[in-house]
């Protein structure tokens, strides 16, 4: 939740009062949210994970690149093939339908690919549950 709040929060700022177009404005602002989504699933939800360090992150961020291509395309689509070039247009295309469409595919690719190695966690190694935040 808080990755998305500052995807959306920095992509809002980027394209309404600094000016930036809606593909480098949603650019920048997934760089941000991608950060924070990787600390908050290293130290909380996959924290349990047998190895940590830049390979996982490169993969995470990879993963979150496919994401954020899939939302690049909703915001391209809706913008320049369909016409739709206000502000709430591209908020609506890229942080809500293509937001979605996304994160069906970021939990797909983390959960599979970044922390496959994460002891308790269904489909990693074992078949348990991940504990809550506070153990």
């Amino acid at each position: 939740m808080l990755a998305y709040a500052a995807d959306l929060g920095l992509f809002v700022w980027l394209r309404g009062p600094v000016g930036l177009d809606p593909l480098t404005a949603k650019a920048l602002s997934f760089v941000a949210g991608c950060s924070v989504a990787y600390a908050g699933n290293a130290l909380g939800t996959y924290r349990h994970t047998t190895t940590r360090g830049p390979r996982q992150y490169v993969i995470f961020f990879a993963v979150n690149i496919a994401g954020a291509l899939v939302q690049l395309l909703c915001i391209a689509l809706s913008h320049y093939g369909l016409g739709f070039t206000s502000q709430r247009a591209d908020t609506v295309s890229g942080a809500g339908i293509g937001m979605a469409l996304a994160t069906v595919l970021r939990f797909w690719g983390t959960r599979t690919l970044v922390f496959r190695g994460v002891r308790g966690v269904r489909g990693g190694r074992g078949e348990g549950r991940v504990g809550s935040w506070t153990g």
